[in-house]
């Protein structure tokens, strides 16, 4: 069996691929270190990288800005807020696509794994609507016809406390790019809502719900979990494996929970929410992946642990930028302080998610690897995106 990630290491993909183009008088953000340098892309792919001070004729000065690997983003649920852009409003899917597409090539994302629920409850107040099997379909259709700018795959966000997760999994198969898995539980009391009263307020503002439907979605959630958690769980994992599929945790909140990760082969973990938990993902060979508006904020909206103390405790591989595309780009700049350490900082949003998935032909400057490019110009400790790249065509 092909994972999907594994057929698009040649760039003859439906994405259309640029001319040849030559950077010079750049900072070039390498593995380990930076340089400045020249840096040459052709036919979709990086071809030649040289140390050196010299502006060869034709090629773009950049003036000693950075040229960075363009940025992986593995979980954003950003394409729902396109397609709903206020409660009730429902947006015409092509369109919301592709501005979900343009917005993420603007913040210097090329590569991006579109975070969608599937296991729904259709009734009840608190109730969540199947969506993401058509809504992905129309998104490879977009994509079948060169009409998105970026790299896309699905990131199947599997939702344990539900009723129809089984169902909505068994629609899609190993052409669909599913390249994530993740497995979610949202009972409330544990996890990302270990305190309820910030559970209450989170949906109270997003479905207006008052104190006796808040219970009743409540007990309704806990109903769920004791009749379809455990099925649930195991069927993910094995739906994981038929796509070809990384498997993820979200939420970790104990040694015992990253224990049970571990043993579904899990290995990478979506912000767990304590240092205890990110302490056994460490010990457990997990990548630990956490929030861009985390970083940035200085703190978690739920109350769960702080991005940046897990980043000071060396407990931090991977950056999502979450709910704000542009959140992404400035939380690896905002590392690099912390850290002082810039390609450390920039891996965080390109090599490291690219080795977690499976991405070997991007994520880093490198002779051969795809020509997914950004150019960027640091205004003090804020980026300025001033051009992207996409299989060496602009698209930003």
């Amino acid at each position: 069996m092909n994972s999907p990630i594994r057929s698009e290491l040649n760039p003859a993909t439906t994405q259309e691929v640029g001319g040849k183009t030559q950077f010079a008088n750049a900072k070039l953000v390498l593995d380990d270190r930076v340089i400045i340098g020249c840096l040459t892309m052709e036919a979709g792919l990086i071809t030649v990288i040289t140390e050196t001070t010299e502006v060869p004729e034709g090629a773009v000065d950049c003036g000693g800005d950075y040229l960075i690997p363009g940025l992986i983003e593995l979980h954003t649920d950003n394409i729902e807020r396109h397609i709903q852009p206020r409660p009730s409003v429902d947006w015409p899917h092509d369109a919301a696509i592709l501005a979900h597409d343009a917005e993420l090539a603007s913040c210097g994302i090329t590569t991006v794994f579109d975070a969608m629920r599937v296991g729904s409850i259709p009734s009840g107040k608190g109730n969540y609507i199947k969506y993401a099997r058509q809504l992905s379909r129309e998104l490879m259709e977009l994509r079948a016809v060169s009409a998105l700018k970026i790299s896309h795959f699905l990131h199947l966000r599997a939702e344990v406390c539900s009723e129809t997760l089984i169902e909505e999994l068994s629609e899609f198969n190993e052409d669909d790019r599913v390249g994530i898995v993740s497995l979610m539980d949202h009972t409330p009391g544990q996890r990302q809502f270990r305190d309820i009263s910030k559970l209450k307020t989170y949906v109270a503002s997003k479905r207006g719900m008052n104190d006796a439907e808040f219970e009743e979605h409540c007990e309704n959630l806990y109903r769920l979990r004791a009749t379809y958690g455990e099925l649930h769980e195991q069927k993910t994992v094995s739906e994981a494996k038929r796509f070809g599929a990384v498997l993820a945790s979200h939420d970790d909140t104990t040694t015992e929970q990253v224990e049970v990760s571990s043993s579904y082969g899990i290995r990478l973990a979506e912000f767990p929410t304590t240092v205890e938990a990110a302490e056994a993902c460490r010990a457990n060979n997990i990548a630990i992946m956490m929030g861009a508006p985390n970083i940035i904020r200085g703190g978690s909206h739920s109350g769960n642990v702080s991005a940046l103390e897990l980043a000071e405790r060396d407990l931090l591989d991977v950056v999502s930028s979450d709910y704000v595309p542009a959140a992404l780009l400035l939380s690896a700049f905002r590392l690099a302080e912390v850290w002082d350490d810039v390609p450390r900082a920039i891996r965080t949003v390109t090599a490291n998610p690219a080795a977690s998935t499976g991405l070997s032909d991007r994520g880093r400057l490198a002779e051969g690897l795809r020509a997914d490019v950004v150019r960027v110009k640091a205004l003090g400790a804020t980026p300025v995106v001033r051009g992207v790249w996409s299989l060496g065509r602009q698209v930003g």
